[in-house]
């Protein structure tokens, strides 16, 4: 299943470990080691980072979406698959 996380930008929600804030000091650690690794894709557009979406392949992806509303998203499309 496919998720929209903001300005055209689409993730593999079967791919994604965790959706955190980026706020605490051990996130922001995780995103700079993917930086400068070259694993972290930012999905942002320039904007503030609100959410760091923790993939299975250990990259990142960072969004300006809350946390909150990429889960919305994603029950909502689980919502509307098992009524298929």
């Amino acid at each position: 299943m496919l998720i929209h996380i903001g300005f055209g930008n689409i993730v593999n929600t079967a791919k994604i470990i965790a959706i955190v804030s980026p706020d605490s000091a051990p996130v922001k650690r995780l995103v700079q080691n993917a930086k400068e690794k070259g694993l972290a894709i930012d999905a942002t557009q320039g904007r503030k980072t609100k959410s760091v979406l923790v993939m299975e392949n250990s990259q990142i992806v960072l969004s300006a979406l809350l946390p909150d509303t990429i889960v919305g998203r994603m029950q909502e499309n689980t919502d509307i698959s098992e009524e298929r």
